[in-house]
């Protein structure tokens, strides 16, 4: 192999490098960010009430009534995050269920782990509900669009772009069956 050669990608690079690569696609392909907010917003939420804070000699015990429901309320988090990570399919629901307990922690759970962890599960669960899944890019169709943009002239679509029998047309008010945007009642 000489200095001119490229490297194979994949098999003649640094285990680590092909390692992070693998991460980063895995990351791109699912909420990663929401998930991690979300499982982040879930440990001060079930760890607050059952702290004590040391200040010299005198211990701050931060125990409440509610400390089991802290507790399920962080562990849920902590669940929701991790199924955002690996059933990608659930988003939505672990997004919005997330804001919800989010919602319910301020009042059970020293408002919400003092309010750090009711930002943080927040936060992930609105980017939970709002991530969508990239479409991957396809570089053929960007040339084929390119050359009929080409082809046709100045103030003119396609005619494929052009045509009035379009499949996705659904609407049934196309001026192609006479309908104008009105539909009769008889």
């Amino acid at each position: 192999m000489s200095a001119e050669t490229p490297a194979v990608p994949g098999r003649d690079e640094h285990y680590l490098r092909v390692i992070r690569r693998n991460f980063r696609a895995w990351r791109g392909a699912r909420p990663f960010w929401a998930g991690l907010f979300v499982m982040l917003g879930g440990l001060p939420i079930a760890y607050f009430p059952y702290a004590n804070l040391q200040i010299g000699h005198l211990t701050l015990a931060m125990s409440t009534t509610a400390g089991a429901g802290s507790l399920i309320i962080g562990v849920l988090l902590m669940v929701l995050g991790v199924s955002l990570w690996f059933q990608k399919h659930v988003r939505v629901f672990a997004g919005v269920a997330a804001i919800l307990l989010a919602l319910v922690s301020i009042p059970v759970s020293n408002l919400g782990g003092f309010l750090i962890g009711f930002l943080f599960a927040l936060v992930g669960g609105a980017m939970a509900v709002a991530w969508a899944p990239g479409v991957p890019q396809q570089p053929q169709q960007a040339e084929e669009s390119a050359d009929q943009q080409e082809a046709a002239p100045e103030g003119e679509l396609p005619a494929e772009q052009d045509a009035v029998d379009e499949p996705n047309d659904l609407s049934g008010t196309s001026p192609a069956n006479g309908a104008n945007g009105r539909h009769s009642a008889g």
